[in-house]
């Protein structure tokens, strides 16, 4: 019962991941997740996940704790001394390498563009990263070769970084579905890294006073 239990939960993920990637987070019902998967059932999501909330929550979190380990491994490699672009690639590279790895087609990249633009489920986005330490530790590694950008304006710059990455990330997904890609994975990273270090840093031409002393935390 437990293995059978197991199989319908990652089948609802699945489901609910590419309809949510597909139509977006509120355009979805839990009991279309469910019919999804061929199931008349449609509490079925309820007695697995207990509410919606909390499905999105399982969805954000299902595959952190590998890309947040891939990471952890790069971090630990930095030298005392690494630049700009090696501390980003730490935040970009485990992400891409995950999107790489998934079998096709894939809605990762834009189930994740979709959740971000949701103000519905902000709440349940911000809780499912607020155990990852890696986010503040890299934003320190880039503050120390940064130290002429004021904290706010590099945190929120970081937070434009995670949204451009997972925008282009979601468009080269759907290129991958449709067969029109160019490139790969890899180039998609390196691409990312080279022009996110190129807008950390740039010079700061105002105060950037409209911004809050916190943005929202990256994705990836």
């Amino acid at each position: 019962m437990g293995h059978h239990g197991d199989m319908a939960r990652e089948a609802l993920l699945d489901a609910a991941e590419e309809l949510f990637a597909l139509h977006g987070v509120d355009a979805v019902s839990n009991r279309k997740i469910a019919e999804h998967v061929g199931t008349h059932n449609h509490s079925a999501v309820a007695y697995h996940f207990g509410n919606r909330d909390k499905l999105i929550h399982a969805l954000l979190e299902r595959h952190l704790q590998s890309m947040e380990g891939r990471r952890a491994e790069l971090i630990a490699d930095l030298p005392a001394d690494a630049d700009l672009r090696s501390v980003i690639a730490c935040r970009i590279l485990p992400w891409v390498e995950q999107l790489a790895e998934m079998p096709q087609p894939s809605w990762r990249a834009r189930f994740l563009y979709q959740v971000r633009t949701v103000p519905s489920v902000s709440e349940v986005l911000a809780s499912s990263f607020e155990s990852s330490n890696n986010f503040d530790d890299l934003l320190l590694r880039m503050r120390e070769g940064l130290r002429e950008i004021p904290p706010t304006i590099l945190r929120a710059r970081a937070g434009v970084l995670g949204h451009m990455a997972l925008g282009i990330c979601a468009d080269f997904e759907a290129q991958l579905q449709a067969g029109t890609q160019q490139g790969s994975w890899t180039s998609v990273g390196y691409f990312l890294i080279d022009a996110g270090a190129g807008m950390l840093a740039a010079p700061v031409t105002h105060s950037g006073d409209f911004l809050s002393p916190q943005s929202m935390p990256s994705l990836i």
